[in-house]
């Protein structure tokens, strides 16, 4: 079983939408979380607990959001999220995943 599939099995709906499409896959999000353990300010969300509205995701190569413009942001839950930082990771020549650093967009009414 490769990455791909792990992801396909275990992984949230997650849509990423750019100005001119909208793609559906899947992908894992988890709230970042300090290395000591201490989880002093924040509050608990769908899928944990969230002290600073950062989220490690990973998600397979395609989409590859290290392409994705800055303007591009992902939807999951009901919850959107931009894109602060994405790397490729890679096994031998090829991306085995994407990972990234994304951030909960509060839209103000």
């Amino acid at each position: 079983m490769n990455i791909d599939n792990i992801i396909k099995l275990f992984g949230r709906t997650v849509e990423l939408s750019t100005d001119s499409t909208t793609k559906s896959f899947k992908a894992f999000i988890q709230p970042l979380r300090y290395k000591n353990k201490m989880y002093l300010d924040g509050i608990y969300t769908q899928i944990g607990f969230n002290s600073q509205g950062h989220y490690l995701y990973i998600g397979p190569s395609d989409p590859d959001l290290t392409l994705a413009e800055d303007t591009a942001f992902l939807t999951s839950g009901g919850t959107k999220y931009q894109i602060d930082r994405a790397e490729r990771v890679y096994s031998g020549e090829s991306v085995f995943y994407i990972w990234a650093i994304i951030r909960t967009i509060v839209e103000v009414e």
